[in-house]
């Protein structure tokens, strides 16, 4: 007949097993909110990143749009005494989204005594607007190049905003949990799963090697 095993040592096995169960239940609890958070901004920024590794076989063609005209008496009153620095009055800028679609609003303009210039990059694009402060007339001009265009400067945070760059960081984080957490499961299950480190170490490898031989 076996020797019953100590009940210190059943206690220390069951101890260790919670331990392992609760790690595995956290840790999973993690990565699939990880995982949830982060998947479509994952999906978007991967296909962004091939799309700006072939910018230059993708062809875009870039469509102008071109506004002009001459400001109201009372909006070109309005500019003459307003101070020759910041952004243009809000009367005026009002005027233009309204009148014109020009969202000059809140946008730094560049001051001299014949011209004011509103630069207004966005993704995707470009667009300016230039006021003649002595005869009030004005030339908008908007350049669209395309969808691709548009989600690769999101990619890069180009011209986006704070708010963008903001959630950039957060899905940066959640990325970073995302893999952190997955690494931690693989250590987890590395036991009964041979190929996991051999799988892993290929990972870091190959972009090393790669790197070592082929990039100059």
């Amino acid at each position: 007949m076996a020797a019953a095993r100590p009940a210190t040592v059943r206690a220390d096995g069951a101890t260790a097993a919670s331990r392992r169960s609760w790690w595995l239940k956290t840790l999973h609890r993690w990565h699939w909110i990880s995982a949830a958070v982060s998947l479509a901004g994952l999906l978007v920024f991967a296909v962004t990143g091939i799309t700006l590794n072939h910018a230059a076989q993708i062809e875009a063609e870039a469509r102008v749009e071109t506004v002009t005209g001459t400001l109201p008496p009372a909006m070109l009153d309005g500019l003459a005494a307003h101070p020759a620095s910041g952004p243009l009055p809000a009367a005026l800028a009002s005027w233009l989204s309204d009148e014109h679609g020009i969202g000059a609003g809140g946008r730094e303009a560049e001051w001299d005594d014949f011209e004011v210039y509103v630069s207004l990059p966005r993704p995707g694009g470009d667009a300016w607007l230039a006021i003649d402060r002595e005869t009030g007339g004005f030339e908008y001009e908007r350049t669209h190049r395309g969808a691709i265009a548009w989600l690769n400067d999101l990619h890069k945070g180009r011209n986006t905003g704070a708010a963008w760059r903001w959630f950039i960081d957060l899905l940066a984080v959640a990325c970073v949990l995302f893999a952190a957490t997955g690494l931690w499961l693989l250590w987890l299950h590395a036991r009964q799963r041979g190929a996991t480190w051999p799988l892993v170490a290929s990972g870091v490898v190959l972009p090393v090697l790669l790197i070592l031989l082929f990039m100059h």
